[in-house]
């Protein structure tokens, strides 16, 4: 995993939306919705609740979102799954 690809904010849109800031400067906007609609291990059957699913946050450690119950997502396979919004210029 690259760390141009770490995640550092993270934004519960609506629904199974959410807005991401990369740390290659991406802003991008991802909906999760299709990887809940189908067989889910253990670990992700809680984020099939949209509340629970805004509970969402970053692991600054390993780079990425992250909830609860330590459900966690790649970080590149978000980025590479995001629709680009704008680019940070920090």
């Amino acid at each position: 995993m690259s760390a141009l690809y770490d995640i550092l904010a993270v934004e519960h849109l609506d629904g199974y939306w959410l807005r991401l800031t990369f740390a290659d400067g991406l802003i991008a906007e991802v909906d999760l919705a299709a990887k809940f609609a189908g067989p889910v291990g253990p670990m992700f059957e809680a984020l099939r609740d949209p509340t629970f699913f805004g509970l969402v946050s970053v692991d600054p450690e390993l780079g990425t979102v992250t909830w609860p119950n330590g459900a966690d997502l790649a970080p590149d396979v978000l980025h590479e799954e995001s629709i680009p919004v704008a680019r940070s210029h920090g």
